[in-house]
């Protein structure tokens, strides 16, 4: 497939020792960090495409002449790039050494430092466009990758390196995580940016119709095909494709989606003849592909052409105060549109919060605080309001996961029983993926061939 323009990259170099929360900051709004430590030979490769910014730590420079005096040339010499300071703590003035330095940096930032004013004083001086692009929340879809958690840095400084890069991207996670707004943002980000950005479910997809579905069909292909029909690849020519729930593809069409990957070429059913298109893949998948390659339901050449680079998306329960964070950015967004009394959380909600599991991860919240600022009958939203009120809540949460879990069993045993333990027509029957009937007989360990 070809590859996409390359794309300015932004690096700020930094003369000193950044803080671990320094760079963690710095790598999630998208910066390449260069750490410098002042010599008299100091040389530093610079590409001019790049968005570049310059930082001087003067927590860590002694306040004499000498160290000043190293760093003076390199200002001298590319007086042209935007500095910046970063103050020591409690200082009331500035050494007189520190006069021609300090002149030459449009911002100074004191201690404590506040890394939001830091990141925009770079972005505004570097003149780049935004960190990453913010999607407002509409019904039934969610926002933006919200808060700043260690792990969600984590996700977004991922986002920023695999952007720019041409290559299929593998997003994995939970249920309810966020997989589609990063690939949301992964288009975004890199330079197919204002290409058609095209996501489709293919656990959703009947299986006689995916391939007509993602590679289009000929007129009279087949029975009801009245006309030629362009599809999804073909459609997001030049931009993005984002396969969820790729695992649930058939066989026939994993063969297809291979061929594109590897080929860059696609057959409409109905057709001999080879269409070519530029597309890149980004695939999604809560099931682990490893165990469906192993058992033969998943291709492994496919698994190891879209496995090129993995981006794990981290469940809401590890993701800290980020749960607040979204919980107040939900509400603030469900008054906008349904204006009620509801306008914050008690103490009481947000401990309830914080101590939840969120099995359902960021779409679970985001279903419960509607519900909630629904039934809310005073301004702040409370625990019984959320459905989280129980003191005994992690124990009773046990015994319905186990009673859920029984009655899942049941069903499915049911239906493998009723269809002589035929999972094609056991997965058609409860209207779900072949991949998920073996997900869910795995997981209550119902052993399909002694069940033959």
């Amino acid at each position: 497939m070809a590859a996409s323009l390359e794309i300015p990259s932004r690096c700020a170099i930094w003369f000193g020792q950044p803080q671990a929360a320094e760079r963690d900051a710095l790598a999630a709004a998208g910066w390449q960090l260069r750490c410098v430590s002042p010599a008299p030979a100091m040389a530093i490769g610079l590409r001019s495409r790049d968005h570049l910014v310059a930082i001087v730590d003067l927590r860590h420079l002694d306040a004499d002449a000498d160290a000043v005096q190293l760093l003076l040339p390199w200002i001298e010499r590319h007086h042209h790039l935007p500095w910046l300071a970063v103050l020591p703590p409690g200082l009331g003035s500035a050494p007189p050494a520190w006069g021609p330095l300090l002149r030459a940096c449009s911002d100074q930032f004191a201690l404590p430092l506040e890394l939001h004013d830091l990141l925009s004083a770079m972005q505004r001086q570097s003149g780049g466009d935004d960190a990453l692009p913010h999607m407002d929340p509409e019904p039934g879809n969610l926002p933006a990758l919200i808060g700043d958690s260690t792990a969600l840095l984590s996700v977004r400084a991922s986002l920023h390196k695999f952007a720019p890069v041409d290559l299929p991207v593998l997003v994995t996670g939970e249920t309810g995580t966020g997989k589609e707004l990063a690939a949301q943002a992964l288009h975004a980000l890199s330079g197919r940016a204002g290409k058609p950005f095209l996501a489709i479910n293919c656990g959703a997809i009947p299986a006689n119709l995916v391939q007509s579905e993602l590679f289009g069909h000929e007129r009279g292909a087949f029975t009801g095909a009245a006309q030629r029909r362009i599809g999804l690849f073909e459609s997001a020519h030049g931009g993005t494709v984002f396969l969820d729930e790729v695992g649930d593809l058939p066989a026939d069409a994993q063969t297809s989606l291979l061929r594109v990957l590897q080929e860059g070429t696609l057959e409409r059913v109905g057709s001999n003849q080879l269409l070519r298109v530029d597309v890149r893949v980004l695939a999604a998948t809560h099931v682990e592909l490893e165990q469906a390659v192993a058992q033969g339901h998943f291709r492994r050449d496919l698994y190891y052409r879209l496995n090129v680079l993995r981006l794990p998306m981290p469940a809401l329960r590890e993701r800290g105060s980020d749960v607040l964070l979204l919980a107040e950015h939900f509400l603030r967004g469900f008054r906008q549109r349904h204006p009620g009394r509801a306008r914050g959380f008690d103490p009481g909600a947000r401990q309830a919060m914080r101590g939840f599991d969120w099995p359902g991860n960021v779409r679970e919240l985001l279903n419960r605080v509607q519900r909630a600022a629904i039934v809310a009958e005073g301004e702040l939203i409370s625990a019984a309001d959320l459905d989280l009120a129980e003191p005994d809540a992690p124990a009773r949460r046990a015994l319905l996961q186990d009673a859920r879990g029984q009655v899942e069993r049941d069903v499915l045993l049911q239906a493998l029983r009723q269809h002589g333990y035929n999972v094609s027509a056991c997965a058609r029957h409860m209207q779900i993926s072949r991949v998920t009937v073996y997900r869910l007989c795995r997981k209550h360990h119902l052993e399909l061939p002694a069940q033959r």
